[in-house]
């Protein structure tokens, strides 16, 4: 029995059970791959570049955050106690005694009966206790009527005394001082995860520079006679270069850095050439096309000749074909550092499908995010109900193209965006989530449920017919 023949025996109406010829199920493979990687090595990284990087030490806090009691409104200082029984028909009068905006202190202690015009951020006058806000005040009166303040005086215009028409508890308005973090707290642990909070609250406590695993590098190599780049002239026989482009694309957006090379052509000499620059500072060497069975043995001798390479087939559709193993470094020393390389098929779904399911864990394990939660690299999975017949040919894992989308009533539906062909990109380009149907169905009927992977919660807008069932 060869790969791509198959055994089947009838089993119940709608699955099938499959026997296949030396195909590897998806897991297997992601499970070799993922078991060749490892963590990247931690590098100090400016904090505006370390967003979804993984931090690799404790950061400890020098400081309490706020260092001092501030204020969060705009308002008055002042002594709580002097506002007792205050109310708008009955209201407190105090003395008010300077202006301090945010970055100043107030350099002399507020007595009994005396306030300070104080705004949001700014340390708490000694002496006070409460913050009353403008609205509380009459301070829109008052400024309505004093044409310094209109004039754009209005911080130092002076006013002899505020009207407090309400009365003001203790801590009214203001934040303490190590409210947020106290000096000596471990604000984040090495493990974690660098999003925008996170990269706030570092630069909060005064970092500007953190240790963290670096990004990978991912050299990406198109492979063919028949490829141009976009921007050159169309010739016939050519076809433009979308892989390298939108594998690029998923590189960067899975957390790496791409670097795209020039298209190899099907020669022994081009073909190594290529592949010796793409390893050279590369943590990832991706290729596509000529891993599959009817491709030009060109790629796969040289493929063989440079590395380990395995041929795979693997259970799953679109994608088949895939080649991986490593690669010693140009220049290294025997035995010195080697360079994982996935081979991708050569239609542009395929590539992209199959690197969505095994070049994004590895990925996530180079940058150090697998440490703490081995299946962090799984994307959002959700039960829908099917729109549209979704067939499966052939026994394997079908992944479909499809929109997602919840109704009022949280029910998730999905719809097919388009042909599924592994050469239809557009349909990819409208899919937010891909349908997923088992090996030992034939297809999911409309009204039937199905495991659907969430890859993109910004979906494209919803196509004509959404909601009705294909008849």
């Amino acid at each position: 029995m060869t790969n791509d023949e198959h055994t089947y025996s009838a089993t119940r109406s709608g699955t099938r059970s499959i026997l296949p010829g030396n195909m590897i199920s998806v897991e297997e493979a992601r499970a070799r791959i993922l078991d060749v990687f490892g963590v990247l090595p931690a590098v100090e990284t400016p904090l505006t570049e370390a967003l979804g990087l993984v931090l690799a030490q404790d950061v400890v806090a020098g400081f309490d955050i706020p260092p001092l009691a501030n204020t969060g409104m705009d308002g008055y200082a002042l002594r709580a106690a002097d506002t007792a029984g205050a109310e708008y028909d009955a209201p407190a009068m105090l003395k008010v005694i300077g202006y301090l905006p945010a970055g100043a202190v107030f350099d002399r202690e507020v007595a009994s009966g005396e306030s300070v015009r104080i705004m949001t951020g700014a340390p708490m006058p000694p002496g006070t206790d409460a913050v009353v806000p403008f609205e509380e005040t009459d301070e829109y009166d008052w400024s309505k009527a004093d044409a310094r303040y209109q004039q754009g005086d209005w911080q130092q215009a002076p006013r002899d005394e505020v009207r407090i028409d309400v009365e003001a508890r203790p801590g009214a308005n203001v934040r303490e001082a190590g409210e947020d973090v106290r000096a000596g707290e471990t604000v984040l642990r090495a493990g974690t995860l660098l999003g925008p909070a996170q990269i706030g609250v570092l630069a909060s406590v005064g970092v500007d520079r953190v240790l963290a695993h670096r990004r990978p590098v991912v050299a990406v190599l198109s492979t063919g006679d028949e490829l141009l780049r976009p921007g050159q002239a169309l010739v016939p026989g050519k076809i433009y270069d979308a892989n390298a482009f939108s594998l690029a694309a998923q590189v960067r957006a899975f957390g790496g850095i791409p670097r795209i090379l020039d298209v190899a052509l099907d020669t022994v000499e081009a073909l190594t050439a290529r592949i010796h620059e793409g390893l050279a500072n590369a943590d990832l060497l991706v290729t596509s096309a000529g891993v599959s069975r009817g491709d030009f043995d060109v790629v796969k001798t040289v493929l063989a000749a440079e590395g380990e390479v395995g041929f795979w087939t693997v259970r799953m559709k679109p994608g088949k074909p895939l080649a991986f193993g490593t690669f010693n470094a140009p220049g290294g020393a025997p035995g010195g550092r080697r360079v994982p390389h996935l081979g991708l098929p050569g239609n542009p779904v395929s590539a992209m499908m199959t690197f969505e399911l095994f070049g994004r864990p590895a990925i996530f394990k180079m940058l150090g995010r697998l440490q703490h939660d081995p299946e962090a690299w799984k994307r959002p999975t959700v039960r829908a109900v099917a729109q549209d017949p979704i067939r499966n040919t052939d026994g394997r894992r079908f992944y479909a193209r499809c929109h997602a989308a919840q109704d009022a009533d949280g029910t998730w539906r999905v719809r097919l965006t388009g042909p599924q062909g592994s050469g239809v990109l557009t349909s990819m380009s409208l899919a937010n989530a891909y349908a997923i149907c088992p090996e030992d169905i034939d297809v999911i009927a409309p009204g039937e449920t199905c495991e659907v992977m969430l890859v993109d919660r910004e979906a494209p807008p919803r196509q004509p017919g959404w909601a009705e069932p294909a008849t």
